[in-house]
């Protein structure tokens, strides 16, 4: 029948495999945790929602090296700075465009440096949409 899913483990549209259920279960639950943890980190450092929105959205080089630096302790946290992770990761955003011209996958010398560039880089991407959509609500719901 053509209206049924795909096999569990099986190829997808594209080609790609796709997740099990457990694996996107933990990929929304890694992704949730992130954004908690990056927005409580950033309303801290810049004293409330308002601040925090505000410097993630000046897009400067301060806000991009913030949230790098979350992302790869959050890759160390989750063991996910390896092949097996990034693929991991990879996986669960199959959607997603690529930039190839990343300087971070410029200065990658190994396939796995390169896989976890790209998976950082992709994963920080999706966590900067989060957290900006998280910090809106809370800074319009902050009594006055």
């Amino acid at each position: 029948r053509l209206d049924r899913a795909p096999a569990r483990g099986s190829r997808g549209g594209r080609g790609g495999r796709l997740l099990d259920l457990h694996q996107r279960q933990q990929f929304d639950f890694l992704l949730q945790n992130a954004t908690e943890r990056f927005v409580a980190r950033m309303e801290e450092r810049c004293r409330g929602a308002d601040a925090a929105l505000a410097r993630l959205r000046d897009d400067s080089e301060a806000a991009r090296t913030s949230l790098g630096d979350f992302v790869a302790a959050l890759f160390l946290d989750f063991l996910l700075d390896n092949i097996d992770g990034a693929c991991f990761v990879l996986r669960s955003l199959p959607r997603r465009s690529i930039e190839l011209q990343r300087p971070a996958l410029q200065r990658a010398g190994t396939t796995e440096e390169a896989m976890v560039a790209l998976a950082r880089g992709m994963f920080g991407e999706l966590l900067l949409a989060r957290a900006l959509e998280a910090l809106e609500q809370r800074a319009g719901y902050q009594p006055v």
